[in-house]
């Protein structure tokens, strides 16, 4: 029987990987405008292109967590990401870097779901947020590896040959899954996949979710958007960096995610203990990331860079309401529902990613070749008008959430005993 630890560790490293991919695209970002001449829109939709077959890809891969475990579903998709990673390493024109990256996001679709579940098999309950935790925020160190040890990289070997080497490292990891992790049986009988899709359905159709997605949608898919992308031209055209500067602070904002979402699981283990349930901590920590984007939105660049490491520590905070769903819906259900609220957040990212990209178009480029910050500015107000609806909306029914949650884990030994 493999370790607790090695389990989480094997699921942060594949879910490192995700975010390298990711993240990458925001440090080569003025090398890719250059070598194959995109403008802002073509970037964005060429980095979102990640995002959106991540997302689409979401659904299916809940449904096959829940019916073939973690460990095969992880094995074939990273053998997928690696092809995509080799085919962007040779690719010459934007229609081929752009399929080539949607291939990286379907094959890095369950990379951080594959891990939830694992954990849902081999955590006990209470603990769940924190083993969560333990996987995203080693896979968060991602970010890291984006910055400087890339810019290092990049500057050595150039981009191509960096994204060959990464397929080769998706490729072993992949061999590692089917070596380090247990093949966990599905709980109760085999499902049908008509009856794996009406498990789905009954998800999509309870109002729980419909109450708590929106929120983590429009918070995670905001935050992910940016920080894998157009916070590295924030810091040019609107700090004023230079490029060494950009890479040192996208290298902080790294540093902020991965310690965020490990912080943001300790406090909600920490406060759990103490009778505070997942959904208040993800309330008062989704306050918190509001209020970070008010210097953002008015470009007070003398606290923006404490501005962005609080946007970048709190964004995810949203997912701490996961482990709340897996245990609404039991262990059955529990990866369809998470990566059908998780589905959403990647349709937003590659929507904010895209748009701003747009917006940024509808400006006349700068003297230095920079962008517009305005533009900026104007995509941060909007996101923020639409991410303080979705707060309102979660916390005007988040009395019933509880409730039902109550009501839900009262008639659970019933059934057991029945």
């Amino acid at each position: 029987m493999k370790s607790t630890a090695t389990i989480l560790g094997m699921f942060a490293f594949g879910y490192l990987l995700a975010v390298i991919f990711r993240a990458v695209n925001a440090l080569i970002a003025p090398d890719l405008v250059r070598d194959v001449g995109l403008d802002a829109t073509m970037l964005g939709l060429l980095t979102s292109s990640l995002l959106i077959a991540h997302g689409l890809s979401q659904i299916p891969v809940g449904i096959a967590l829940d019916r073939f475990g973690p460990r095969r579903v992880q094995a074939v998709m990273f053998c997928c990401a690696a092809v995509g990673a080799l085919a962007f390493s040779f690719g010459e024109d934007a229609l081929t870097l752009t399929l080539a990256r949607a291939l990286i996001g379907v094959g890095f679709a369950g990379s951080l779901m594959s891990g939830f579940k694992a954990v849902t098999m081999s955590v006990r309950g209470p603990r769940q947020a924190l083993g969560n935790a333990v996987v995203m925020s080693g896979g968060q160190v991602g970010y890291v590896v984006a910055t400087w040890p890339t810019e290092v990289m990049v500057g050595l070997v150039g981009w191509r040959p960096v994204f060959a080497g990464l397929a080769l490292v998706t490729l072993g990891a992949a061999a590692l899954y089917l070596v380090l992790i247990p093949d966990w049986a599905a709980p109760g009988p085999k499902e049908r996949p008509r009856e794996l899709l009406r498990g789905l359905g009954r998800v999509f159709a309870d109002p729980v979710v419909w109450r708590i997605a929106p929120l983590v949608w429009l918070t995670a898919g905001f935050n992910i958007a940016m920080i894998t992308l157009w916070a590295g031209p924030w810091f040019r055209d609107v700090a004023g960096f230079e490029r060494g500067a950009v890479a040192t602070g996208l290298l902080i904002n790294a540093i902020a995610a991965a310690g965020g979402v490990f912080g943001c699981g300790w406090i909600a283990d920490f406060m759990g203990r103490r009778g505070t349930g997942l959904l208040s901590v993800s309330q008062y920590l989704m306050f918190v990331f509001l209020a970070a984007q008010v210097p953002i939105i008015l470009a007070l660049t003398a606290i923006t860079p404490v501005a962005w490491f609080v946007f970048a520590a709190t964004g995810q905070a949203g997912i701490l309401t996961y482990p709340w769903l897996a245990a609404y819906y039991g262990k059955g259900l529990s990866a369809r529902a998470q990566t059908g609220v998780n589905t959403g957040i990647f349709v937003v990212a590659f929507a904010v990613q895209y748009a701003v990209g747009g917006v940024i178009d509808l400006f006349d480029p700068l003297p230095g070749g920079g962008y517009e910050p305005l533009a900026y500015q104007l995509s941060f107000a909007s996101m923020f008008v639409a991410e303080l609806a979705a707060l309102a909306w979660f916390v005007a029914g988040k009395r019933t959430l509880e409730a039902r949650f109550a009501e839900r884990q009262r008639a659970a030994p019933r059934d057991a005993a029945q």
